[in-house]
């Protein structure tokens, strides 16, 4: 992929409208006077969490509400918390190669395992029974996937972010039943990134994914922004999967409305499979600069990442890979599905936080201090690369333009029109290999929405009808839209092209997603 502009630089998300949800957010969440640091009293707390689906027009009077959510606390917090457990690093999945090709084994299973602390619940995973190992793919190499089916249902492996055939993706297409192995094939043409993959079939998403089917993919290269950057698994490099759920007393994770509006529920947030609510996890880093992996593993809620004493965070990576440069954030607002990538120099403790905002009917909030990381180093890192990308803008006089609507009737939810409970009556998107292409995704809804593209990346062009900036100007292919908003994304359909199999574009709310904001994309021979 060919990049260039000037580096990236400012706070991050700043886009008119970009925190309207519920009356929770601030106008503008990256000003540390509005930021919310709750510390311990309010991470411990439960949310019931109120209704969702407030747009643009809720922008103005959205701070006052926040601050009270998350205590009022305005003023500078403690440095760090003390930890009170151990970060569970996840197992980083080993490949055999022959004779060109890295094979992966991956068994889906369901399971028991505690979501609330104490409760047992019925849980699923990959190779375990609650989430599933990390692996490493090397650009340029060849792997196979071989992924058996033990849950008792249909699933699917989708490969959310990889730029694979469609006949790989893991699509609802995909599907395949309990008892058989699934064996895709591919050349990894991606570059450094961090994806994940999860379940994705049809009317079954939110359900197989609460319960705990979900991994991390990390991607290497040989680029030298990558031999700059720290990259030891498990030492410096550190894989994070947030999650906030819906559970009741008695264990029940919930996945649809029905679960949602069912009562006595809690929102617990877990770390890499543990619960948070009531103990934040430490880790030491014997590195005095770490990289953190952030995948927002969330079926709807919306996760800030914020360092409990208000300092900076050194954002390197979006969804889809390097920034131009290394840039300091004082917030990092993961949408449902969504991945950032920063890296911390420390000399002392720092506690990170995540700010929970309820992206669906009702769900999680609040400040959560979930990790303390606590320097144990002597080593003098050397100085950040100047540049990590080249990100050539896209210029889109030329380009084809489309319109994307994102609509509902009643509990279905659309696209164009169209509610994607099937194969046969989703809205299909056709176009043509190496078609560039610039697309106005517009909300007709109030609701929070987390838009989702296979295949290829996109640069955003305009949020909410303004041209982004800072990290925004990197690589995605997840992001938010808000109620009453729209943004603009453009896009080059490069490498693969099959006149049977689709790729999807969704709503990566999950619920959304399996009631109908579902379309196929269809790329042919020109």
């Amino acid at each position: 992929m060919t990049h260039t502009t000037d580096p990236a630089s400012g706070a991050g998300r700043q886009s008119k409208g970009a925190h309207a949800r519920s009356g929770r957010d601030g106008k503008d969440e990256h000003a540390k006077e509005t930021r919310g640091r709750g510390g311990k009293g309010l991470h411990r707390r439960k949310f019931l969490g109120g209704m969702a689906g407030v747009g643009l027009g809720a922008v103005g009077a959205a701070g006052a509400t926040f601050s009270l959510l998350t205590g009022g606390h305005n003023s500078k917090a403690a440095a760090a918390t003390e930890a009170t457990g151990t970060l569970t690093v996840p197992d980083l999945l080993e490949g055999t190669a022959s004779d060109g090709t890295t094979t992966f084994t991956l068994t889906a299973k369901t399971g028991t395992g505690e979501v609330l602390s104490g409760v047992s619940s019925t849980t699923a995973g990959y190779n375990g029974t609650f989430l599933g190992p990390t692996m490493k793919w090397t650009k340029g190499d060849t792997v196979l996937m071989n992924i058996t089916n033990s849950l008792g249902d249909d699933t699917t492996v989708h490969f959310h972010g990889a730029h694979v055939p469609p006949e790989m993706d893991g699509g609802p297409q995909n599907s395949f039943a309990d008892g058989e192995t699934w064996s895709p094939t591919f050349e990894v043409l991606d570059e450094a990134k961090t994806l994940w993959y999860h379940p994705h079939a049809l009317g079954t998403t939110a359900e197989q994914v609460v319960h705990g089917l979900a991994g991390m993919i990390i991607v290497e290269d040989d680029s030298d922004a990558s031999a700059a950057l720290p990259s030891e698994y498990g030492v410096d490099d550190i894989p994070i999967i947030l999650q906030c759920l819906a559970v009741d007393s008695s264990g029940d994770i919930k996945y649809d409305v029905t679960g949602y509006l069912s009562s006595g529920l809690s929102y617990p947030v877990l770390c890499n499979g543990t619960n948070v609510d009531s103990t934040t996890l430490g880790f030491t880093a014997t590195k005095k600069r770490t990289r953190f992996r952030v995948l927002n593993a969330s079926p709807a809620d919306i996760l800030t990442i914020q360092r409990g004493d208000g300092g900076t965070l050194t954002q390197i990576a979006t969804d889809q890979g390097y920034l131009t440069e290394a840039t300091e954030v004082t917030t990092i607002r993961l949408v449902a599905g969504a991945r950032a990538e920063f890296v911390l120099d420390l000399e002392d403790a720092v506690t990170l936080q995540a700010v929970v905002t309820t992206g669906w009917i009702r769900g999680g909030s609040g400040t959560y201090d979930f990790l303390t990381v606590t320097p144990d180093a002597s080593d003098t890192p050397d100085d950040l690369p100047s540049t990590l990308n080249t990100i050539t803008r896209y210029d889109t006089s030329d380009f084809t333009a489309r319109t994307i609507t994102l609509g509902q009737s009643g509990q279905t939810m659309t696209i164009n029109g169209s509610a994607g409970t099937s194969m046969s009556s989703m809205a299909m998107i056709s176009t043509t290999l190496d078609a560039e292409e610039v697309w106005t995704i517009k909300n007709g809804t109030q609701l929070e929405h987390s838009f989702h593209l296979h295949d290829v990346p996109f640069q955003l062009i305009e949020i909410n009808g303004e041209e982004p900036t800072g990290v925004d100007l990197g690589w995605f292919d997840t992001y938010e839209v808000v109620g009453g908003g729209s943004i603009k994304i453009a896009m080059k359909f490069t490498d693969f092209a099959d006149d049977t199999y689709m790729y999807m574009l969704h709503c990566h709310l999950l619920q959304h997603e399996d009631e109908g904001m579902m379309a196929s994309l269809m790329v042919t021979e020109s």
